[in-house]
C-alpha cells in the first residue's frame, strides 16, 4: 500500500521545484526525502521524476500522478489544519439568553461543542429581564422582541409578535378592556424592569401609543409570567408563538386583538456586542449556536421565553 506521506512529499517536491527546497519546507534532510521518493517510485514501478544536478522534471507518469492526487491531498491537509486550529482555539464566551433555554434546547449540542473546542469556556446568564450588554460584559445575547441599539451586529433568526392575553377566569371576573386606557384599570403582569417603569408601548391602527399600567405581578422569567396569566392573575404581554397554543387550548384569550407591542418585528435575534473583528472564540460559538438552532424543531417555547 502506498504511504500517503510519501505521496505528499512527492507533491511538495513538484511544487518546490527542487529536492533541497522541498526538504527545507518539510524540515527534513534532503537525502531522507530522496529515499522516500525512491521508495514511492519502487512501489509504483515507474519513474516519476527525471533528476539531474541542475534540473528536475516530471515524467509522464509523474505528471498524471500529480494532477490526480494533489487536489485530494490538499483537502486532507486542510481538514487536518482545521482540526488543529479548533483544538488550539481558546478563550471564554459570555452569553445571555432566555431563562428557559435548556428546557427547550438540549445539552447534547454543548457536549459536541466542548469536544470540538476543549479550550473554550462558556458562561451563561439566563434571565428574562432586560440587561445592559456592555455593563455585564456580554459577548452574545439571544433575545426576542427587543430592539437592539445600532452599535451592535444583529442576526435575525425568526420573526415574532408580542400580544396582550388573559385567561377566561380573569375575564370572567373583570370585563375585557375595550380601549388602551382601560388597561390602567386592570391587573397587569410584567417582566421585571430594572428601570422600574410601568409603561407599555403598543402599536395599533393609530400607530404607536404609550399606556400606563398597574403592574400587580412582575417576574424575570417569561415561563412564570405565562403561568401567572393562565392562572388568572391578570393581563400580560406574551409572545404570540408562546400564547398561540394556549389560546387554541382555551387557556388564554387575546385581549385588544388589534394591538401588539410596538417594535416587535425584531423577533428572535442573536446580538454580537464585539465590534469587528469578532474574537475567534465568540465567532465559533456563535456559528455553533446557530447550527444548533437550525437543528432544533420549531417550537412556540423558543420565541416565547424572550428577553
Amino acid at each position: 500500500m502506498i504511504d500517503l506521506n510519501d505521496l505528499a512529499m512527492f507533491v511538495q517536491v513538484v511544487r518546490s521545484g527542487s529536492f533541497s527546497e522541498a526538504a527545507r519546507r518539510l524540515r527534513m534532510p534532503s537525502n531522507t526525502l530522496s529515499r522516500r521518493i525512491d521508495r514511492l517510485e519502487g512501489q509504483l514501478g515507474t519513474r516519476l521524476l527525471h533528476r539531474s544536478t541542475r534540473k528536475l522534471a516530471l515524467s509522464t507518469e509523474g505528471q498524471a500522478l500529480f494532477e490526480r492526487y494533489a487536489p485530494a491531498l490538499d483537502q486532507i491537509l486542510e481538514i487536518g489544519q482545521r482540526h488543529a486550529d479548533e483544538q488550539t482555539l481558546s478563550g471564554s464566551v459570555r452569553i445571555t439568553a432566555m431563562a428557559g433555554l435548556f428546557e427547550f434546547f438540549g445539552m447534547e449540542w454543548l457536549v459536541k461543542f466542548y469536544t470540538r473546542y476543549p479550550n473554550i469556556s462558556v458562561d451563561f446568564l439566563l434571565d428574562d429581564s432586560p440587561s445592559d450588554l456592555i455593563t455585564e460584559r456580554v459577548d452574545l445575547a439571544l433575545r426576542t422582541g427587543i430592539e437592539t441599539g445600532s452599535g451592535f451586529k444583529v442576526r435575525r433568526l425568526a420573526p415574532d409578535e408580542v400580544i396582550l392575553a388573559a385567561s377566561p377566569a380573569y375575564l370572567a371576573r373583570r370585563p375585557a378592556p375595550r380601549t388602551l386606557r382601560d388597561l390602567a384599570e386592570h391587573d397587569c403582569l410584567t417582566i421585571s424592569n430594572r428601570q422600574g417603569r410601568s409603561m407599555w408601548r403598543l402599536h395599533g391602527a393609530r400607530g404607536s401609543q404609550e399606556v400606563s399600567i398597574k403592574s400587580r405581578f412582575a417576574v424575570n422569567d417569561m415561563r412564570v409570567l405565562v403561568q401567572a396569566c393562565v392562572a388568572g392573575l391578570g393581563i400580560a404581554l406574551v409572545p404570540q408563538l408562546l400564547a398561540g397554543p394556549m389560546i387554541a387550548q382555551g387557556k388564554l384569550v387575546r385581549v385588544l386583538p388589534t394591538y401588539r407591542r410596538s417594535g416587535t418585528g425584531f423577533g428572535l435575534q442573536l446580538v454580537y456586542t464585539s465590534r469587528p473583528p469578532v474574537p475567534p472564540a465568540v465567532a465559533v460559538f456563535a456559528e455553533f449556536l446557530l447550527e444548533g438552532l437550525g437543528d432544533t424543531p420549531a417550537s412556540p417555547s423558543w420565541s416565547g421565553a424572550g428577553r
